[in-house]
């Protein structure tokens, strides 16, 4: 055997499986399933977000089935490559929460003009379509980016995109936006059943068994399902009129574009090609594949336009943005089977899940307090990975300045909307966005506040502080 195959060979003890391998039909499948538990809520909930939020109502069960058959599609794409298409890896691809604040405030947009769900639906999804061609573009130099999209300006969005969100997951918890100006709004009934899943999941997450701090969510679910049942407050009457098959219809709903809402969607798919990045730098890393060196390039640069590919066919077929999920990684972890030939029977899966409107109408049933109380914690997690993002970062007093003006801008305009009046229509609604109004401060301040030599020098002062307190971490654990 030669160095190079011993080496190999010593990288992949701990996985049963690695890349290239072609594990048999049971354990493939049962890997398969364990990833999909682990995605299945990412990939429904913020489908089921939007249908309560805007008034979907009859259209929820199909837009369900297409975000599992569009996430399966994308899945197999990621995993098999296509051509320069897709990372090669074990990747789940699935509709992408980062994109909800921008696709709800578009919604709203059109909502507020009088228009139709279709009207709405024409518009998200036509808007997606375009701005999937920002991170097509952006995947052949994505390694460059990194200049202008900034741990600083990244973390930024990050918590823009998280705390909006849990102001709808309140909203839930409370009875939903149908329920708003009603009685029941905040219902002991609601607060009970939404406390019931928080504090399962809770709880769930702080077990010693790995898969059930996994399926903790689809767990935390199952039980405020079955709690609503015992209170009576499950309707499954419509599910009889329901079609047997879901049908990809292109483009089902028409095909309108905003400008309004393309610019904040726009400014996330630059941010997603940086997140995707770091995703399948992550995976290379568990699946014991170079993370430097032209393969790696290589597979970041078609991971990356896979998920601009998938999220325009997502769009086609009347689906959200798309996104690698990191939690996956995870699986991969745990299972050790990094063999991208699993991705097929994730593939498979999610796609034959989504052929049965069924699936989709029972979801639909489930109550707002049910989905609140899981999406609280959800979504809290997503500004909590923004935080983390920033501490990452150099805070120096440049950056320190750059994220407190960005943040208050974009929760600013989240709080009083009413600020922006005066401003032309289509510009109100691009900085109505906190996204939007956020990221494009924190992008303009970045190139306009260059680092100082003040800032440069205080940049290695507390890099050396920093490394000499690892050393003595590590002597202490020695």
């Amino acid at each position: 055997m030669t160095q190079d195959a011993k080496t190999a060979q010593g990288k992949n003890l701990d996985l049963l499986y690695s890349l290239h391998d072609k594990p048999g039909f049971l354990p493939s499948v049962f890997a398969a399933l364990q990833h999909v538990l682990a995605s299945l809520v990412g990939v429904i909930t913020p489908t089921l977000i939007v249908g309560g939020a805007l008034g979907l109502g009859e259209h929820v069960p199909y837009l369900i089935s297409m975000a599992l058959m569009v996430s399966g599609v994308g899945t197999f794409i990621q995993c098999r490559r296509v051509g320069p298409i897709g990372a090669g890896m074990l990747c789940l691809q699935g509709t992408s929460f980062a994109f909800l604040t921008a696709v709800l405030s578009a919604g709203f947009i059109v909502k507020s003009r009088g228009g139709t769900p279709e009207d709405i639906l024409a518009t998200i999804f036509g808007v997606s379509f375009c701005a999937a061609f920002i991170e097509i573009f952006l995947s052949r130099f994505v390694h460059k980016l990194q200049k202008v999209i900034t741990p600083v300006v990244t973390g930024t969005i990050i918590i823009l995109i998280g705390i909006p969100l849990i102001k709808v997951a309140m909203t839930d918890i409370g009875g939903g936006f149908g329920a708003l100006n009603t009685d029941s709004f905040g219902s002991l009934d609601n607060l009970l059943l939404a406390g019931i899943v928080l504090v399962s999941v809770i709880l769930l997450n702080r077990s010693r068994n790995p898969m059930i701090r996994l399926a903790a969510v689809v767990i935390g679910l199952a039980l405020g399902m079955l709690a609503a049942f015992l209170m009576g407050r499950l309707d499954f009457s419509h599910i009889a009129s329901l079609p047997l098959i879901s049908i990809p219809v292109p483009f089902k709903f028409g095909f309108q574009f905003d400008l309004a809402a393309f610019i904040p969607l726009a400014i996330l798919f630059c941010v997603s090609a940086m997140e995707t990045t770091g995703d399948l730098t992550a995976n290379s890393t568990i699946s014991r594949e170079p993370v430097k060196g032209p393969v790696y390039i290589n597979r970041i640069r078609g991971g990356v336009l896979g998920d601009g590919v998938n999220s325009m066919i997502a769009a086609v077929f009347n689906s959200m943005p798309s996104t690698t999920f990191s939690q996956n990684n995870g699986v991969i972890a745990l299972t050790g089977v990094a063999s991208r030939f699993v991705g097929i029977y994730i593939a498979a899966i999610l796609f034959i899940m989504g052929l049965f409107p069924i699936i989709g109408g029972v979801l639909q049933t489930m109550p707002k307090p049910v989905l609140g109380g899981a999406t609280l914690i959800m979504f809290g997690t997503v500004a909590v990975a923004g935080i983390r993002v920033l501490s990452q970062a150099n805070l120096d007093r440049r950056n320190m300045m750059i994220i407190a003006i960005s943040v208050g801008m974009g929760i600013g305009v989240s709080a009083v909307p009413n600020v922006l009046q005066a401003l032309p229509d289509t510009v109100e609604n691009i900085l109505k966005s906190p996204v939007a109004m956020g990221a494009i401060t924190a992008i303009l301040l970045s190139l306009i506040l260059p680092e100082g030599p003040a800032e440069e020098e205080e940049a290695d002062v507390k890099a050396d502080e920093q490394a000499g307190e690892g050393k003595k971490k590590l002597g202490e654990v020695g």
